[in-house]
């Protein structure tokens, strides 16, 4: 499963995408997870001080936002589902 990142969040995983792997029934939690324990650095960038995901980082589920779509973090996912982590971005 690969996530792809964008910003600064690609410097932070040295990289713009990030490949895990996922034993069993996967969520984008477990996916979450898998990420962070392969690139520890994203973890201060996506992660309040609850070690809950940060309200500003927004993730994409097959190019969906996963809390207006579906289950959240619970939202089940598979091998072939795209996984996209986006910090704020602003501009004019």
């Amino acid at each position: 499963m690969e996530w792809k990142l964008f910003a600064h969040l690609r410097d932070a995983a040295d990289g713009q995408s990030v490949s895990v792997d996922i034993e069993g029934e996967a969520t984008v939690e477990t996916a979450l997870d898998a990420l962070l324990a392969a690139r520890p650095a994203l973890a201060e960038e996506v992660l309040d001080e609850d070690e809950e995901l940060a309200d500003h980082i927004r993730v994409l589920v097959d190019g969906e936002d996963p809390f207006a779509a579906a289950d959240g973090l619970a939202t089940a996912i598979d091998e072939e589902t795209e996984l996209a982590l986006f910090p704020p971005v602003s501009g004019g």
